[in-house]
């Protein structure tokens, strides 16, 4: 997942805030009309929504491990997911999902998803990314200070 991740660094959205292939991909999918169903709205108002969790939901589809990655376009759902599934934790290891709240330190305020590299080892990880703050797929280093939780997929060795 971190290699598939990784190529897709640079992948801009557009000015909209949407046009990604990973919008393109959520829009198109079975869950799209799940959420839709639970939260209400359109398919069309996924266009240029915030990506962050289409982009690790369509990093784990590619790899084939979406019934382990899951799949979500809204953060805080998705972190619950994982918990739900027990597949929750505090420990920063590659390929887990890390969840962020910039504000504290609570699931509902969870405002970011992406993908953990590596741990830093000084209160950092390095993590991969979409619709960073200048709306493209990046590698990050963020302080720990600001994850939630991160949840784990069952990787196959």
């Amino acid at each position: 997942m971190l290699k598939i991740a990784e190529s897709q660094i640079g992948v801009t959205e557009n000015s909209a805030g949407g046009g990604t292939p990973f919008h393109s991909w959520y829009m198109s999918s079975q869950r799209a009309k799940e959420t839709i169903a639970r939260d209400g709205g359109s398919i069309q108002a996924y266009a240029n929504a915030p990506w962050c969790a289409m982009f690790v939901s369509w990093v784990g589809e590619k790899a084939g491990a979406r019934p382990t990655v899951g799949w979500d376009a809204y953060t805080v759902t998705y972190a619950k997911w994982f918990q739900a599934n027990k597949r929750w934790g505090t420990v920063a290891k590659p390929g887990a999902i890390v969840f962020y709240d910039w504000n504290g330190k609570s699931t509902s305020g969870i405002d970011h998803v992406g993908m953990v590299k590596q741990d830093n080892g000084n209160g950092t990880i390095t993590a991969i990314e979409g619709n960073t703050g200048n709306g493209k797929v990046e590698q990050r280093i963020r302080p720990k200070s600001q994850v939630v939780g991160y949840g784990y997929p069952d990787y196959k060795a």
